[in-house]
């Protein structure tokens, strides 16, 4: 390592936006900050995804995590450029039979528990408020402090508010090797750092074999620009079981109006399919799972449809915090679909622990440590 290499505080591997997130977050703090990216700011998964801010409830730890960034995201919304096309859709979710309206109910509890205001809606409420959905639809739950963005954009305001605090951006350009003392990158330059902080999603494995990140592919599809059909974000109830299921394939209906006119529609997911590639038969089954809940989608024209990979744990819960492994080096990955969601969460609460403050929520359920034996056994 040549003793002329520069020198930083925390050099952040990864330019999605969660690494945007924390570059922000740290150089404000006054931290001499680096962010790598092989690529492009706010590409990856960042690109790919639906861009939903949305609290989850389906675990007290993803709870936690999600409100107070969400909380996050509200408290920005003023900050943030047109682009990033910030709208307070609130989220719906959608019973269709008893079961799930009796799930709609305990959600609420567990949602007001935590502080968040939801409104329980019966079916006649529900065709007044969103009266594309089908028939069998039987009621509903709000959550109206819900928002989406477009993530893309989101991420590079952060990275360049943190160039505008000092932070260096260095995009185009590939980590080679993690060394002693900082990284190697692929165009042979060493940087040398404090902290190193891997906020490479799927790609985490790349640089630190053995850690448990699995990717899962989604399809995704928009249509063209057209008289919205829906107010709000609507996701089925069942999403959480195929969101958190371990199944190989898994549909579950999730409806955005976007900013433009158009529908964002999803989602999929897949095990054990590491291509890029379309899939038919995965976006059909999207297809028919929409047109479920939304039976006008046929007079809406598909513009187009993509895939992406979401960095899955074992526990489905992020990897935030201290790599014991290794000394310096800090994990902010694996947040499956959840990453734009949880993006200023996870800045704040790596930002805390490394700099010694009041964390901001439990730090221990997102603890790499808990995979440290795991690695060091296929280590």
């Amino acid at each position: 390592m040549s003793v002329d290499a520069p020198a930083f505080d925390a050099l952040i591997v990864g330019g999605g936006i969660v690494g945007c997130a924390l570059a922000d977050r740290l150089a404000r703090a006054g931290l001499r900050v680096a962010l790598v990216e092989r690529d492009c700011i706010g590409g990856g998964a960042t690109a790919a995804s639906m861009g939903h801010l949305v609290v989850l409830d389906d675990d007290p730890a993803e709870l936690a995590l999600s409100a107070y960034s969400c909380a996050r995201w509200r408290a920005e919304r003023a900050t943030l450029p047109p682009g990033v096309e910030y709208r307070g859709t609130g989220t719906l979710w959608i019973a269709t039979d008893a079961e799930e309206l009796a799930e709609a109910e305990r959600k609420q509890a567990r949602l007001a528990a935590h502080g968040i205001t939801s409104d329980l809606f019966n079916v006649s409420v529900l065709r007044a408020i969103e009266p594309a959905l089908a028939a069998h639809c039987v009621g509903g739950l709000r959550v109206p402090a819900d928002a989406v963005i477009y993530p893309p954009v989101a991420a590079v305001h952060f990275a360049r508010r943190a160039q505008r605090h000092g932070a260096q951006l260095l995009t185009g350009v590939a980590v080679r090797t993690l060394t002693d003392d900082g990284v190697l990158l692929d165009n042979g330059r060493a940087l040398r750092a404090t902290a190193i902080i891997l906020a490479t999603g799927c790609a985490l494995p790349e640089l630190l074999p053995g850690t448990p990140i699995r990717p899962r592919k989604g399809h995704l599809l928009i249509t063209t620009r057209a008289a919205p059909l829906i107010r709000h974000q609507l996701v089925e109830l069942g999403y959480i079981k195929s969101a958190h299921g371990d199944a190989a394939e898994s549909v579950a209906f999730n409806a955005q109006p976007r900013a433009t006119g158009q529908l964002l529609l999803g989602s999929t997911r897949q095990f054990d399919d590491t291509t890029a590639v379309l899939v038919p038969r995965m976006l059909q089954r999207l297809l028919d799972r929409a047109r479920e809940f939304l039976p006008q989608l046929d007079s809406l024209v598909g513009l187009r449809a993509w895939t992406g990979f979401r960095p899955t744990t074992p526990d489905h819960r992020p990897l935030i915090g201290r790599w014991p492994a290794r000394a310096g080096l800090w994990l902010a990955a694996g947040h499956e679909g959840l990453g734009v969601t949880t993006a200023l969460g996870t800045a704040d609460l790596l930002a805390a622990q490394l700099l010694g403050e009041a964390l901001p929520f439990d730090a221990a359920p997102f603890d790499p440590a808990r995979y440290a034996a795991e690695f060091a056994h296929a280590a």
